[in-house]
């Protein structure tokens, strides 16, 4: 593969509906991760609030993926994601509408994410909820993290700084 394949082609909605364009992204260090409101790594939201706080002011962000794909644990629709995720965690940066990680009916982004074929460099199937990719500034999946490494881990606060300089 010559060119570097990038998440930036992707479009999404976001939990207000609104359309966005992962392209609009571009320039800053991206830790997207599917979430879930009834799992036991729920309180991760609260981290991945103050993940991004402490780098916000560095071109980097969070991105929420709301999935039911492992164990029915996001059974809220989407306007009920928003609000608990505000109202419980603070949560501020971006929610996605509720889509598929796994299976069948995978959602074209998680398939990229997923697939070494597509990003070219790792295969990460999501085995749980809170599965985090790390993105370059580039638009490049460089890394993944499983669902018991915490947001605030010194192993994830160092990846991000380093592609931050």
């Amino acid at each position: 593969m010559n060119s570097k394949q990038t998440i930036y082609p992707f479009k999404l909605k976001l939990l207000n509906g609104k359309e966005k364009v992962l392209a609009d992204f571009k320039g800053k260090v991206l830790l997207i991760v599917n979430t879930a409101s009834g799992c036991g790594f729920t309180p991760q939201l609260k981290e991945l609030q103050e993940l991004r706080e402490e780098f916000k002011d560095q071109d980097f962000e969070v991105l929420g993926f709301p999935s039911n794909d492992f164990g029915g644990q996001e059974p809220l629709d989407d306007a009920a994601i928003n609000q608990f995720c505000e109202v419980n965690f603070g949560v501020q940066f971006p929610m996605f509408e509720k889509i598929m990680v796994r299976g069948n009916q995978t959602h074209p982004l998680f398939k990229f994410l997923s697939d070494k074929k597509l990003n070219g460099n790792f295969n990460s199937t999501p085995r749980w909820n809170f599965h985090k990719y790390l993105i370059n500034k580039e638009g490049e999946a460089v890394d993944y993290f499983y669902s018991f490494t915490k947001p605030n881990s010194s192993k994830i606060k160092k990846k991000i700084q380093r592609l931050l300089k």
